[in-house]
C-alpha cells in the first residue's frame, strides 16, 4: 500500500515525494502531518478550503490549539466562506486574506502536503506529500511571501460585513484598457469630476477619443460638477469657449475651467471621480497625435489616502488659478479705471475750457455795457439804454442757464434729481416753448422758420412739467444753433404711438425736432448723449446729457439721426423722444 511505503519513508528519515489517492489515505497523511508538526504549521489555501477544514479537521485543530501548536492560514475570504472563516479564527492563531489565491498547501518545518482538488466541505481525495528539504524550504519561502502580501482576516471580514470595497491599486500598461477604464469611470460618476490636463495637446487628443463628450454628458444629463485645469493655448480656446457657453446655456451645465501653467517636469493626466477613484495616465510622448500612442503607464486606485492626495493637489492648483484670474481681473479693472480716469481728466479739462469760454461770452458784454453806461455818466437814454439793458439781460440769462445745467449734472450724478410729477397736456408745454423760441428768433433777427406741426389738441401725460419743457427747450436750442441763419427750417412734431400687445409695450407720445442744419458730426455721434459732447465752442455739450436722463427717468426714450438726401449729403438732424401717455405703468420719481 502507498500509505505503508510513506510511513517507512518517514521512519527511515529518507527524503521522499509521493502522490497519494483515496480518501482514507489522504486523511491519514494529513493527520500524520498535523501530528508531526509539534511547533506548528502554515497553510496557504483557496476560498473553498475553509469549508473542507471545518468539515474534516475541526477536532484536530482544536486539539492542536490546546497543545499550544501555532497554526496560520492565508486564504481568500469571501461572502460564500465568511461563516467558515469566522469559525476558523477561533481554532487557529491567525487568519489572513489575499485576493485571488489559488494554491492549496500546508508546510511545517520538515514536511509539505498539498492538493489540487478541493470541493466545498468534501473529503480530500488526492494529496502530494514531501519531506524533501528543498521542496519544504521552497514552500516555506512562498508562504512567507504570500503572508506578507495579505491583510488581517478581521479587517477583510469587517469590510465584507459593512459593504466596504477593498482598496485597489492597479498598474495598467495597455493604453486601450486605460481608455476603456477612463470612459467607464466618467460614466459612473455621481457628483464630481476633477481633471488635470498637463498640456493643450492632451486636451485635443482626449477630445478625439470622446472623453470631452463624456464629460459634457455627465454634467448635463446627470448634473455632475466637472472642474478642469489645463494650460491656455489658442488651439484649444475655441473648444474651451464652447464648453463655457454650454455652462451658461444649460441649467445643468456644470463645467468650469481654469488655466494653469504648462509644467516642464513630470507630466500626467489626472482624473479624480467623486473623491473615491483616481486614474493617473503618464504622458509618454506629447508629440503624438493619438491618445493610445501618447500615454505610458496608467495607475488606477480607490485607496482613500491616495485619492485624497490628488484631490488636495487639484484644489491647491484650482485656488492658485482662481487667485491668478482674480489678480488678472483686478489688473484689467485697474487699467480700465486708469483709462476712464484719463478720459474723465480729458473731459474735465475740455469742460473747463468750454465753461471758461461760455462764461466769458456773457460776462464780457455785461462788463462792456456797464462800462459804457458808467462812462456816459447817465447821459445814455432811450433806445440805446434799452438795447444796453437787453444785452445785460441776455447775458445774465445765459449765465443762469449755464449754472442751472451744471447744477443739474451734479444732481443727476448724485441720483438726487427729483421729479415733481403731475398730469398735464404736453401739447400746451410744447406750444408755450415754441412761442418763446419764435419771439427770441424774431428779437435776434434770425432768418429761421420755426414750425409746430401738430394734429392733436390734447395728449395727457404724468410728468414733471418744468423738466419736459427743459428737454424741448434743449432740443430746440440745438436745432436753432446748428441751423443756417439764411432761411433754415426747424420743425417740431407730436404724434401718438400705440403700444404692442405682443411685447406688452404701452402707448406713448413721440416728440420730433427736425432741422435743416449741418447735421451731427460722425465723431460726436457715438457719444452724443454723454457729457461735454461738443465739437465747437458753441456750447458745453451738457444739454443732451441732461435731456436723456430726464426722459429715461420718465420711462421714455431719446435718440437721434441725420437727414441724408439721395446724394448722401446731410440735410440736418432729427431728434426724437417719447413719454408714456397717461395711465402708463411707468412711475419713476428720481434719477
Amino acid at each position: 500500500m502507498k500509505l505503508d511505503i510513506l510511513i517507512l519513508v518517514i521512519a527511515g528519515n529518507t527524503e521522499k515525494t509521493e502522490v497519494l489517492e483515496g480518501s482514507d489515505n489522504t486523511k491519514n497523511v494529513i493527520l500524520q502531518f498535523m501530528s508531526n508538526a509539534k511547533i506548528g504549521w502554515d497553510n496557504c489555501v483557496d476560498s473553498t478550503a475553509p469549508s473542507v477544514i471545518i468539515a474534516q479537521f475541526k477536532k484536530q485543530l482544536l486539539e492542536s490549539k490546546n497543545r499550544g501548536t501555532r497554526v496560520r492560514i492565508v486564504t481568500e475570504i469571501t461572502n460564500d466562506n465568511l461563516s467558515y472563516c469566522k469559525e476558523l479564527m477561533g481554532l487557529i492563531d491567525e487568519l489572513r486574506h489575499l485576493d485571488g489565491i489559488k494554491c492549496n498547501f500546508s508546510v511545517s518545518k520538515t514536511e509539505y502536503v498539498a492538493t489540487a482538488i478541493l470541493q466545498k466541505a468534501q473529503v480530500v481525495t488526492q494529496v502530494i506529500y514531501s519531506n524533501a528539504k528543498g521542496i519544504v524550504e521552497q514552500h516555506r519561502y512562498l508562504f512567507g511571501t504570500l503572508w506578507n502580501k495579505s491583510i488581517p482576516g478581521e479587517q477583510k471580514i469587517r469590510e465584507i460585513e459593512k459593504g466596504v470595497k477593498p482598496d485597489v491599486i492597479e498598474i495598467i500598461t495597455n493604453s486601450s484598457r486605460a481608455h476603456s477604464l477612463y470612459l467607464n469611470i466618467i460614466k459612473d460618476s455621481k457628483e464630481e469630476i476633477l481633471l488635470i490636463f498637463p498640456t493643450s495637446n492632451a486636451f485635443i487628443r482626449q477630445e478625439k477619443v470622446e472623453v470631452i463628450q463624456s464629460l459634457i454628458e455627465a454634467a448635463e444629463k446627470h448634473n455632475v460638477k466637472v472642474r478642469i485645469l489645463m494650460p491656455a493655448h489658442n488651439v484649444t480656446e475655441h473648444s474651451v469657449q464652447q464648453l463655457k457657453m454650454r455652462k451658461n446655456q444649460y441649467r445643468n451645465g456644470n463645467i468650469d475651467i481654469r488655466y494653469i501653467e504648462e509644467s516642464s517636469g513630470t507630466k500626467a493626466t489626472i482624473l479624480v471621480v467623486d473623491r473615491k477613484m483616481s486614474l493617473v495616465m503618464e504622458l509618454k510622448d506629447d508629440s503624438k497625435t493619438t491618445f493610445f500612442e501618447a500615454i505610458g503607464l496608467s495607475t488606477y486606485s480607490n485607496s482613500r489616502p491616495g485619492v485624497l492626495s490628488y484631490v488636495s493637489i487639484f484644489e491647491s492648483l484650482w485656488r492658485q488659478a482662481e487667485l491668478y484670474e482674480q489678480v488678472k481681473e483686478a489688473n484689467m479693472q485697474l487699467e480700465l479705471a486708469n483709462e476712464r480716469l484719463k478720459v474723465h481728466d480729458k473731459m474735465q479739462k475740455e469742460f473747463i475750457n468750454v465753461a471758461a469760454h461760455e462764461l466769458r461770452t456773457p460776462i464780457q458784454p455785461i462788463l462792456s455795457t456797464v462800462g459804457i453806461i458808467r462812462s456816459r455818466k447817465g447821459n445814455i437814454k432811450g433806445q440805446e439804454l434799452a438795447n444796453s439793458l437787453d444785452m445785460i439781460a441776455r447775458s445774465a440769462e445765459r449765465l443762469k442757464r449755464l449754472s442751472s445745467d451744471i447744477l443739474d449734472i451734479t444732481k443727476i450724478e448724485s441720483h438726487s434729481l427729483n421729479l415733481n410729477k403731475e398730469q398735464f397736456n404736453v401739447i400746451d408745454v410744447i406750444s408755450n416753448t415754441v412761442r418763446e423760441f419764435k419771439n427770441q428768433i424774431t428779437k435776434d433777427n434770425l432768418n429761421i422758420n420755426l414750425i409746430f406741426a401738430n394734429n392733436e389738441d390734447v395728449i395727457m401725460v404724468k410728468a414733471d412739467r418744468q423738466r419736459i419743457a427743459q428737454v424741448v427747450s434743449n432740443l430746440l436750442t440745438n436745432a436753432v444753433k446748428f441751423t443756417k441763419k439764411d432761411g433754415g427750417v426747424v420743425s417740431i412734431e407730436v404724434q401718438k404711438k400705440a403700444g404692442g400687445e405682443e411685447d406688452g409695450s404701452q402707448d406713448v407720445v413721440v416728440i420730433t425736432v427736425r432741422d435743416t442744419g449741418q447735421g451731427i458730426h460722425p465723431e460726436i455721434f457715438p457719444k452724443l448723449f454723454t457729457k461735454f459732447a461738443t465739437k465747437s465752442f458753441q456750447g458745453t455739450g451738457l444739454g443732451l446729457f441732461i435731456s436723456i436722463n430726464i426722459v429715461e427717468a420718465h420711462g421714455g426714450k431719446i435718440w437721434a439721426e441725420n437727414n441724408v438726401n439721395a446724394d448722401g449729403i446731410n440735410k440736418g438732424s432729427v431728434f426724437y423722444f417719447t413719454l408714456p401717455i397717461i395711465n402708463s405703468n411707468h412711475n419713476h420719481d428720481q434719477v
